[in-house]
């Protein structure tokens, strides 16, 4: 039996290559970001509808087993202004939640920022839940970290949303549980030296750079006036606004001077295989893609448990 998947504010793919990696067939996906689109399209060939969310006819889409997606985050994020609803990207999950009304899939798989569970002392995620459960579903939730539940050494919480039609299969469904991290910084961040322009060798504020990035073991925040440490040996929380300035991006000490991390080195502390195709458009929107994007090997390893229960 084929599984077949659509999915919604798809991004680079990322919730696609979780679920496509435990054999299941994306039928149809959508994303609003041309450049994300364009990263879509170098590593995908089914079909993918480039446009506003809000314009889709639900019964153009295919039919489907599982609606998988998770709407922008930014407007609960703790590190925006956390209007949620109030945000209209905040109120895109309503079209998450007409889509997956007029579909009734199976199953449905939902991904968003760890904030949300706390965002309006719990409100907004209430009715959030509560909505899934007047559609029909059985929902289960929980917050995994990358560092945790997937061998990633990147310090990234997120919440996952689970729902079954099937009371049987829900009862059935357990999240993944916590596996050791035998992974380090080392195991990503490339040896060889980088273009040039990763180098903060001219820059303004190197003299602060230099006394403060001294540890190769470490990675390390440029915070506009100051220079903060990530004393766990993890990488930060990637950020959808790395593209936005050089100070968001993380930085490092390597063989040859500090530099931050290159496009291909965040997708990788993502967790994504090292033959995904960047393709060839300006590093902002890389950046933006892998800080907005997830970690692959938590969407695996939970995708893996999703279809368990449907065998």
């Amino acid at each position: 039996m084929t599984i077949k998947a659509i999915s919604l504010f798809a991004g680079v793919g990322g919730i696609c290559l979780g679920f496509k990696n435990n054999g299941v067939e994306i039928v149809y996906a959508n994303d609003f970001d041309k450049y994300a689109c364009q990263t879509y399209r170098a590593n995908f060939s089914h079909l993918l509808f480039e446009g506003d969310i809000k314009s889709i006819v639900a019964n153009t889409i295919p039919d489907a087993d599982i609606l998988l997606g998770g709407s922008p985050c930014q407007a609960f994020s703790i590190a925006g202004y956390q209007k949620g609803f109030e945000d209209e990207r905040g109120n895109l999950f309503f079209e998450y939640l007409r889509i997956l009304i007029a579909k009734q899939p199976k199953i449905f798989f939902f991904e968003n920022v760890k904030n949300l569970v706390s965002h309006d002392n719990g409100r907004t995620f209430a009715i959030m839940l509560k909505s899934f459960q007047d559609a029909g579903y059985f929902v289960k939730y929980k917050v995994l970290n990358a560092c945790e539940y997937g061998n990633i050494p990147q310090n990234r919480e997120r919440i996952y949303v689970v729902g079954f039609k099937n009371k049987e299969q829900f009862e059935k469904f357990d999240f993944p549980e916590k596996i050791p991290l035998t992974k380090t910084i080392h195991d990503i961040i490339s040896k060889e030296k980088q273009d040039d322009k990763y180098y903060y060798t001219n820059s303004k504020m190197i003299d602060l750079l230099k006394k403060e990035i001294t540890d190769k073991n470490s990675i390390y925040q440029y915070r506009r006036v100051y220079v903060r440490k990530n004393k766990s040996n993890l990488c930060p929380t990637l950020t959808a606004n790395m593209g936005t300035g050089g100070h968001n991006v993380p930085l490092i000490l390597d063989d040859y001077g500090i530099r931050k991390l290159t496009p291909r080195e965040c997708f990788l502390f993502q967790g994504f295989p090292k033959d995904f195709v960047l393709p060839n458009i300006s590093d902002c929107h890389l950046y933006k893609q892998a800080g907005n994007s997830v970690c692959i090997p938590v969407i695996e390893r939970t995708a893996t448990k999703i279809i368990n229960t449907m065998k």
